[in-house]
């Protein structure tokens, strides 16, 4: 089985279909699937990139981002971390009938057409200036850098004990129309509520 057909639409939301309680954790939805038919375990970029990917199918973002434009763009602002393993784990992948579109954007205003925009950790230094560009728009943003969502940024990746989780800022999400399935939320590490921006 390649991991296309891993993430394949219905895969992730199957999974997370059956999660019973919240000590079934994110590692187990998402890394344990990629682990099958490869002799090592996925890198924490190939986690990552998964992540990005399922990210899309649990968000529901207003109408008028929706309707806007043939393509489901997942971007990336800074020094990047992926290289080509993005591109090869959503590569030919459809969110809602849109095909994806991986992005890299040099500026935050670059990235107002985006669906989810990863933000580097390069770029902590430039957050609240990056989030005020993202202001008045429908644009998840996720990033690995400390104190993500206690910065106003929507979805925080966390490693513990080797393994990629995350939390969330449910206020940041409501404030730019963002619904996030309560699957999602279940499976968060931490869900919480900060009426912070940038900082």
């Amino acid at each position: 089985m390649t991991r296309k057909h891993i993430l394949a639409p219905g895969f992730f939301h199957g999974t997370l279909g059956r999660v019973i309680t919240w000590t079934v954790i994110t590692w187990t939805v998402i890394a344990a699937p990629l682990l099958h038919g490869q002799q090592s375990s996925p890198t924490e970029s190939e986690v990552k990139s998964a992540y990005l990917y399922n990210f899309g199918k649990f968000v529901e973002w207003p109408a008028k981002a929706t309707s806007a434009g043939e393509f489901f763009p997942i971007c990336a602002l800074g020094d990047d971390s992926f290289g080509s393993t993005l591109e090869t784990i959503i590569a030919g992948e459809s969110i809602n009938g849109k095909k994806v579109l991986v992005k890299r954007v040099a500026r935050p205003q670059d990235a107002v057409s985006c669906r989810i925009l990863f933000i580097s950790s390069s770029e902590q230094n430039q957050l609240k200036e990056i989030l005020a560009a993202l202001d008045n728009t429908s644009v998840l943003t996720v990033s690995d850098m400390p104190q993500f969502t206690r910065r106003g940024g929507m979805i925080q990746f966390v490693v513990e004990a080797n393994k990629v989780r995350f939390e969330v800022n449910l206020t940041s999400a409501e404030r730019a129309g963002l619904t996030l399935s309560s699957q999602l939320l279940k499976v968060a590490i931490n869900v919480k509520r900060s009426a912070q921006s940038g900082g």
